[in-house]
């Protein structure tokens, strides 16, 4: 998928309240898994013990950490648009957000994204409020559902 690409701030501003385009799927391996574990210290065995998640979790295998997948939402959204004119951006907060299914190691995502709010901030930058849907393949309840809000500066 090729990502949206704006002028500016002022033409990307045409976007409040539409969708951008759908990401690609990215399959979430084990070793992704271990290494947000790492990163984050959150080791417990339903994430990273792949013996013990077959004979006692329910889902028969590792699942991914919710938090994952909202920490995936940055890179997620750099493949649905471009703004030409932007300097800087940083990730300003989240609000509403839910994990309504477990994400199991080799599942397939992708993100579903609305732009529900573009405020303006001081020093040429805009905040920006994201609608972000991650779909797991082939399951009905996403992996995850998050108001995403980043700051973007020219």
């Amino acid at each position: 998928m090729k990502p949206i690409v704006f002028k500016d701030f002022l033409e990307f501003k045409t976007t409040k309240g539409k969708e951008l385009p759908t990401g690609n799927w990215y399959t979430i391996t084990q070793q992704m898994i271990n290494d947000f574990a790492n990163a984050t210290l959150d080791k417990q065995w339903i994430h990273v013990d792949e013996q013990r998640a077959a004979k006692e979790s329910p889902f028969k295998k590792t699942v991914a950490h919710g938090f994952m997948s909202v920490a995936m939402i940055s890179k997620l959204l750099e493949e649905a648009f471009t703004i030409k004119s932007v300097k800087m951006g940083l990730n300003y907060g989240l609000n509403k957000v839910r994990f309504p299914n477990p994400v199991p190691v080799d599942s397939e995502l992708r993100m579903h994204t609305i732009v529900k709010e573009i405020e303006d901030l001081a020093n040429n930058g805009i905040k920006v409020t994201f609608a972000c849907t991650i779909e797991i393949k082939g399951q009905e309840k996403p992996a995850c559902v998050a108001d995403f809000l980043a700051a973007l500066y020219e």
